[in-house]
């Protein structure tokens, strides 16, 4: 619940793993990123609430702000739910340059997805059903396998259109099951 000051949550069991994921990274260098990382992934939606980011504060000592500033800083972390499967596309030059964009609108358009038109570069959709996140990302650092795409925490390199449609088709019926 949030009050002007956080001290519980509104799920008593989150509590005691955030409680206890902040011990076992106390002192240690970077440990704000980890204890991000574990919370984001033991979401069902693979995302951080503002519940959590403002729990996360009280607990740490570390100013609300500058929690929320690491969670929108780094491209791994997210603020809204995400689907089951993720599907991350490189917008770096050699990517963009070796066809990502059509990559891009390709799944968009197989998945039923639009993008508002907000002029944003990082682009984060999710399908209705929850079942597919599709987001760019600036880079990966794999340029010499441009166009790369990261399909469920898994890189892929010289993509090809038809094989990214049959993997997320593959994905989309394994999930329907």
């Amino acid at each position: 619940m949030t009050t002007g000051h956080v001290t519980t949550l509104s799920h008593p069991e989150d509590q005691d793993f955030i409680d206890r994921i902040i011990v076992e990274a106390a002192d240690r260098p970077g440990a704000l990123l980890g204890i991000l990382e574990k919370l984001q992934e033991r979401n069902r939606h693979k995302y951080l609430t503002m519940e959590t980011l403002e729990y996360v504060a009280a607990r740490t000592g570390v100013p609300q702000s500058q929690v929320y500033s690491v969670a929108t800083f780094y491209a791994l972390f997210n603020l809204d739910p995400q689907g089951t499967h993720t599907v991350a596309i490189c917008r770096g030059t050699a990517c963009h340059t070796r066809g990502s964009r059509a990559l891009l609108e390709r799944v968009k358009l197989q998945l039923g997805l639009q993008e508002v038109a907000d002029g944003a570069d990082k682009i984060t959709l999710t399908t209705p059903d929850r079942r597919f996140t599709i987001r760019t990302v600036a880079c990966f650092g794999q340029c010499a396998l441009a166009p790369v795409v990261e399909v469920d925490h898994a890189i892929r390199g010289h993509v090809k259109e038809q094989a990214l449609i049959r993997e997320v088709e593959a994905l989309r019926r394994e999930s329907a099951r």
